[in-house]
């Protein structure tokens, strides 16, 4: 089956400062590209030799895969560890001397706090030789800070479609990016798995598989160095890094903190009132199971009906 998917354009908006990110932006609730911010001088420092130097020997936790396209369902990838200035070097090459499956392997960093299970990643903790020359743009309150992750891709490496529970922006620093994005309205096409879409192949997905995904709506940017991409809780994402490529994710609590789950260092886990309603409906649906097929679908029914008339709104697209 030929896939054409329609690709909206996600819109750019330069010089943009808090007072009109919050005003024109924020309040929509939609990506946006943002170009020419004061990012400080990362841009231009953030060499391979300059990360190796600054960054040094320190052990740093990486995903490595002989596939391009790194699937979180499946785990088509191996953890590794290795010395970062090592691991840059690696990561910027298209063949490898050394290497832990074939010399076309790929390889991924999501930065980690000290103890993962306790402390979420921040750069200026984990790399502060390096945080010193990078600038955040300053669109929420110190208090609503939650993590600022230092990613680096292979060029060619394509991360699974997921979403995030803060707002968060992708400062690109160096190389280029494509990202993919899909409303939180279109989930039901999406085909989850907790927070994760099991289409791998956005491009060309198999709708034989997955005949419902050819119903999302494509949004799409390209992200050059300099670029930040603003996306908002809940909206899916998938990247491509189409060179070697360095950025900074920093999120943020679009909620109140009682909101989210307090074990959370990775900002995935969903807010604590969403977890305790699927487990509810997850306990309804077992019960269910006790009557015969006919009334189980009856009843079922009933209860998407109930879902759709009392927590579906009507007032985002």
């Amino acid at each position: 089956m030929e896939f054409r998917h329609t690709r909206i354009p996600v819109p750019e908006y330069s010089d943009v400062d808090k007072h009109r990110f919050l005003q024109e932006i924020y309040s929509a609730r939609k990506p946006v590209v943002l170009k020419n911010l004061n990012l400080g001088s990362c841009k231009t420092k953030w060499t391979v030799d300059y990360m190796s130097k600054k960054g040094g020997g320190r052990e740093v936790k990486i995903h490595v895969s002989e596939e391009p396209q790194m699937d979180f369902i499946q785990k088509n990838f191996i953890y590794r560890s290795l010395p970062f200035d090592v691991f840059v070097h690696r990561a910027a090459e298209n063949k490898h001397k050394e290497f832990f499956i074939s010399e076309e392997e790929k390889y991924y960093l999501r930065s980690l706090g000290e103890d993962p299970r306790k402390d979420v990643a921040d750069i200026s903790k984990q790399f502060p030789e390096l945080a010193e020359d990078i600038q955040v743009p300053e669109f929420f309150e110190k208090d609503q800070f939650f993590s600022s992750v230092f990613r680096i891709s292979s060029p060619g490496l394509q991360l699974w479609t997921h979403y995030d529970v803060m707002d968060n922006v992708l400062i690109q620093v160096t190389g280029t990016k494509r990202v993919v994005l899909y409303s939180p309205r279109d989930a039901p096409y999406l085909y989850l798995s907790g927070d994760k879409s099991e289409v791998l192949d956005v491009d060309t997905p198999d709708l034989v598989k997955y005949p419902l995904f050819a119903q999302a709506r494509r949004y799409e940017c390209t992200l050059h160095a300099g670029d930040v991409l603003f996306i908002p809780a809940l909206w899916f994402h998938n990247t491509v890094a189409e060179e070697f490529g360095v950025g900074v994710n920093v999120f943020w609590k679009h909620l109140p903190s009682e909101y989210y789950d307090k074990t959370d260092t990775y900002g995935n886990k969903d807010p604590t009132a969403a977890s305790r309603a699927v487990q509810i409906l997850d306990r309804s649906l077992k019960t269910l199971d006790e009557l015969p097929e006919e009334y189980k679908d009856f009843y079922a029914r009933k209860m998407v009906l109930r879902i759709q008339n009392k927590a579906y709104s009507t007032n985002f697209e």
